[in-house]
């Protein structure tokens, strides 16, 4: 029986979402669980990991329990990273076992901040204590944040002292400070597995090395997670350290996002109509940069510009029109193809929006070298990330 048209779209909208929530269960998101006193470093470490420097990472966290929130990076349509921030630590009423049973299965990783000469950390020692005993196989790191603290107007070593070993302590640290990290090594012992000293402070503090010991952390986590998990850090350091301030808040971890959620699609096909989950992501993406640029987007021309970039395009009339396009054939056969190509749909229609916003035209050969420039970075991205 014919359906009026908007039923129908509304359908495989209703269809795509689905797919799309299911997509979002089994993509190897990594979840790393913030667990530490308020001020001991837990909004610099997401910072510092999504490169986000101007980022609220406070209003961004939606409640999970009854003192945790979760963090999805860039958002939760295309995350990247997820984090997890328990805030009742030192709370008379604050219980673990709620966290314990909500994060059991979720967290892949745990990160206690804990500022390097704060002692007063008893409450944290005694939840970590009952969380470490609940899921012992899950990785924790000892973050000692702050590090200044021991050496107040005074810069950093120029070189970095500190190891990849489990409990770093070099003989040639500022005595207070070598002092200080000791105890809590001591105090925390057999509740970490990797103690990671860092100092993340921003520019207008006046450090040399505002990121004093950042890749340390970024090591000690690829260290730490699942080989599954790896990859979503793997690819932000490649493809998010090379882009402007406001690609990388805005439309880059958004692209990389969607490019990620396309890999799984592509790994663990589901049927949604006649209509593959790939090319809706694509689609997706498509709307969202436009909506970033504040440009108005439309069907004919996401098929006009599809189709200078893949060479090929299908796009059908009525409920298809404004959710899919098909810029070659076959381009879903597998996890690094989809990954590739969904990437570089997006950095190509990120420049064309871009280009259009500033009253430039953009030709037809300029589309199709960046977009098969974007092809060949991200294969190569893809390749790395796999082999690490």
């Amino acid at each position: 029986m014919w359906r009026p048209w908007k039923s129908r779209n509304q359908d495989a909208k209703a269809e795509y979402e689905k797919a799309r929530e299911q997509l979002l269960e089994r993509a190897p998101i990594p979840v790393l669980w913030l667990f530490g006193k308020t001020g001991s470093g837990k909004s610099s470490v997401v910072r510092y990991l999504t490169e986000s420097d101007d980022i609220e990472i406070g209003p961004g966290f939606r409640p999970q329990t009854k003192f945790s929130s979760m963090y999805s990076f860039p958002d939760e349509d295309d995350p990247i990273l997820k984090f997890l921030d328990t805030r009742g630590i030192g709370e008379a009423e604050y219980d673990p076992s709620e966290d314990i049973v909500a994060f059991d299965k979720v967290a892949h990783l745990m990160i206690v901040t804990i500022r390097a000469m704060d002692h007063a950390v008893d409450d944290v020692f005694r939840s970590l204590s009952i969380i470490r005993d609940a899921v012992p196989d899950r990785p924790v790191l000892l973050v000692l944040t702050a590090l200044h603290d021991a050496y107040p107007g005074e810069q950093h070593p120029e070189v970095d002292p500190f190891s990849d070993d489990r409990t770093p302590l070099p003989s040639n640290l500022n005595p207070e400070l070598q002092r200080s990290l000791e105890l809590h090594y001591k105090r925390f012992d057999g509740l970490f597995d990797r103690a990671v000293p860092i100092d993340l402070t921003p520019p207008h503090e006046g450090f040399h090395e505002p990121n004093f010991g950042g890749e340390r952390l970024k090591k000690a986590i690829l260290d730490s997670l699942p080989a599954a998990y790896r990859q979503n850090i793997l690819q932000m350091n490649e493809l998010l350290e090379p882009v402007t301030t406001l690609a990388k808040e805005r439309t880059m971890p958004t692209i990389l996002g969607s490019s990620s959620l396309a890999a799984t699609a592509a790994a663990v096909p589901f049927p949604w109509v006649d209509i593959p989950v790939v090319l809706g992501i694509q689609t997706h993406l498509v709307y969202k940069l436009a909506s970033m640029h504040n440009i108005p987007i439309d069907a004919a021309t996401i098929a006009q510009v599809s189709g200078v970039m893949g060479g090929r395009v299908a796009v059908t009339m009525g409920i298809r029109a404004g959710l899919k396009f098909i810029p070659w054939v076959g381009m879903a056969a597998n996890s690094a193809a989809a990954f590739a190509f969904t990437f570089a749909t997006g950095m190509a229609w990120n420049w064309y929006f871009t280009s259009v916003a500033q009253g430039h035209v953009p030709q037809e050969s300029e589309l199709k070298e960046v977009f098969q420039s974007q092809v060949k970075r991200a294969s190569q991205v893809w390749r790395t990330s796999q082999s690490e």
